[in-house]
This record gives structure tokens, sequence and C-alpha cells, in this order.
């Protein structure tokens, strides 16, 4: 009996996603690059695959769940999505029966020459928990994709070898945000398993534009919530008519007086997505990320970017894309703000180009493509894995 056999059990309890057939126009790809550079054309219903996605989707914090959602939304040309949640942000008992419960799952997966499993991770715990299930679904000879999210994954990486190691080869493919993070992958794996593939953002919808700049994420160091204070308190008292929104869940920062400021909280995804349609500049001046998708979604909805020079974020907002400025540097970020507060002519220039290179590089339309490439190359390795093992001699 083949591998392929055996694999072949019940269906899976997983969580269905209605799946719209593609438009013709929904079937067009962009140029882009990836592990095969065979166009994707439409199959039919009966010849369709399955991309089984494991990690946290839903309204939670955090842009990987953003990214899961995002695929779980869309109708890709040759794949059928499920999912299976392996965490709920919850501790003790309920967090083990949700793993417990989707190694279960991952064991009933069937069909696994048109199955790929794709273990969405970020850093600490996911490398363990997710990362068993990958190698569960290696093992049982399903193509196997790692999609890397976290901001501190190289860190991570030299600290951690063995357990990285161990994962990164369960992957068939390994997609990663930055190339920073895409060169430490391959110390691990071959390079030509290793694809850069950027998050891609949902459309936005053009709304009348207010004074607002917002920021949105956790209200924390890492995202350098204290340095944009330290600059608000300075030009806040210069600029009556503008108002800086803070959205976001509080972590270690307070949530301190402001002049012209509030911090509102964490916001549901769709109401910070409103907020950013309405605002005139969009600021993360994070000391450490990925790929914030924050940014993405703020390009897609015309705002003028102020950001970091971290992770992947100098690629995105290159070519005047947007303002980047050191991390940790309030006065530089006090410059930056006053500039595209103060020069509307500029400040529309920089939301134009945001708005083309998002249509260009991280729309669904250029991005997705691309990922199902990459979903498609993990199937033809696992087809190569399999019947290697089963070669005589």
């Amino acid at each position: 009996m083949s591998l392929a056999e055996a694999g072949d059990t019940e269906p899976i309890e997983t969580e269905p996603i209605t799946i719209v057939p593609p438009s013709a126009a929904a079937s067009r790809t962009a140029s882009t690059t990836g592990p095969t550079l065979v166009p994707i054309v439409p199959v039919s219903p009966a010849q369709r695959l399955t991309a089984v996605h494991i990690g946290r989707s839903g309204e939670v914090a955090g842009g990987m769940s953003q990214v899961v959602n995002g695929y779980l939304a869309h109708s890709f040309t040759d794949f059928d999505l499920r999912m299976v949640s392996s965490r709920d942000g919850s501790g003790g008992a309920r967090a083990a029966l949700l793993a417990l419960s989707a190694f279960w799952k991952v064991l009933r997966l069937a069909s696994p020459e048109r199955t790929v499993v794709i273990a969405h991770l970020s850093q600490g715990g996911s490398f363990v928990r997710e990362g068993a299930l990958l190698a569960l679904a290696h093992a049982r000879g399903f193509g196997t994709v790692v999609q890397l999210h976290g901001s501190s994954f190289t860190d991570f990486a030299e600290k951690r070898p063995g357990l990285v190691g161990s994962v990164l080869r369960a992957a068939d493919v390994v997609l990663t945000l930055s190339a920073e993070s895409r060169d430490a992958a391959a110390e691990f794996v071959p390079g030509e398993r290793v694809v850069l593939v950027p998050n891609a953002v949902a459309d936005g919808v053009r709304r009348d534009i207010e004074p607002l700049v917002v920021f949105g994420g956790a209200v924390s160091t890492r995202k350098g919530v204290d340095v944009l204070v330290a600059a608000w308190q300075r030009l806040a008292p210069e600029h009556p008519l503008w108002k800086l929104v803070i959205a976001g869940p509080i972590v270690d920062q307070p949530a301190v007086p402001l002049v012209r400021g509030e911090f509102v909280g964490a916001l549901s995804h769709e109401a910070l997505m409103k907020l950013l349609e309405r605002s005139a500049i969009a600021v993360l001046p994070s000391r450490d990320e990925a790929m914030p998708m924050f940014i993405l979604e703020a390009m897609a909805r015309r705002n003028c970017v102020v950001a970091t020079r971290v992770g992947g974020v100098p690629a995105v907002l290159a070519n005047g894309v947007g303002v980047i400025v050191e991390p940790g540097d309030a006065n530089s970020l006090e410059a930056a703000l006053r500039h595209a507060m103060t020069d509307a002519a500029w400040r529309a220039k920089k939301a134009d180009l945001a708005r083309s290179a998002f249509e260009t590089a991280y729309s669904a339309a250029a991005v997705f493509p691309l990922v199902e490439r990459s979903w498609k190359a993990a199937l033809d390795r696992r087809s190569d894995r399999v019947a290697r093992r089963y070669r005589p001699g």
C-alpha cells in the first residue's frame, strides 16, 4: 500500500470555507517570481486541491491572524481552504484541549496527494505547537509549508537552532516576509525551498479624509508608542487642527493624557480599517517588526505612512513610498510628522505612491498567485519525496 493510500481516512472536521468560483479576471496572475514559473490555470471542481491552514484566525489582534483571515476570504484558482485552529489566545486546560483537537484533525486528514498543510509560525511556542503539527503532516506524506510571521525570527533562530531546524526541515516550502528572515531560514534548508512572499491586504473604501494621525498595534515599547507620545506632545500645540488616535491593546505603555490625542484601546479590525480610511497619516515607530500589516493596510487606504527602519519596512516604503526614520528617535519622528502635517501636496503625493505600491505588490491580485504557486510547489516536492521513498533499491 502506498503512502498516499495509507493517508486516506475519513474527512477531517475542520471549519469549511465557502469558495466562490473565480472569475476570468481573478484568474489572471501578476508577474511574480516563486518556486515555480508555471501559470495558474483554473481546474475543474473534481480536480480542486485543498490547503489546510494551521494556526489562529478570526477577530483577534495580530497581523498573523489577519493574514490567515485574508486567505480564508479569498477565492483561490485551484485550492479550497480549510482551517485547523490550534490556538485561540486562551491558556491552561482550554489551550491544551484545542491543541489536542488540532492533532486529532491532522491525524484524520485525507488525500495527501491533493492536500497541502500550511503552518503559520511566529517564534517561541508556535514553533513547538504548530511545528509539531506540521511534522505530523509531513510524516503522513502531505505537502507542507511553513509561513513565518514573527518579527524576531532571526534572533529566535540563533537562540534555538535545533528547534527551528527540525521544524523547517519538515517543510517542503518556507514562506518568509523579509530578506533577513529568508536568509536566516536558508541556513537550515536549501535556498530554493525558501520564498519571500509579502503579506496581502484587502482593498479599502475611499472616504472623506480628516486631519488624523493613526497608530495601530499593541501599545508597547516594541511598537515605539513611548517615542510617538514624546514627539506628539511637542507637535500638538503647534497644530490644533490635527488629532492623534492610538488604537490597540495596552501592553507595557500607559495611556497617558495627550493634547489633541486619544488612546482608544483595542478596536475590531473593521473599526481600525474605517479609521484608516478617514485618516491622512499612519504612523508606526516600531523598534522591531517583520512586515507589519498595519502599514500595508494604511497604504491600501491612501495614507501617508511614517515608520521606522526595521525588518521588512524599508523594502515596503522604498522609492519614496513612505517616510522612514530611525527607531527610538523622537526628534526624527517629530520632524517627519511635522512635514507630513504641514505640506498637503507632499503628503498627497506620498499617499498616491503608497496606493500605487499596494496595487502593484501587496494586493490580493499581486500576492495570492505567488502563494498558490508555492502551495503547488509543496505538493510537487511531496510527490518527489514519496517517489524517492518507494523507489526500488
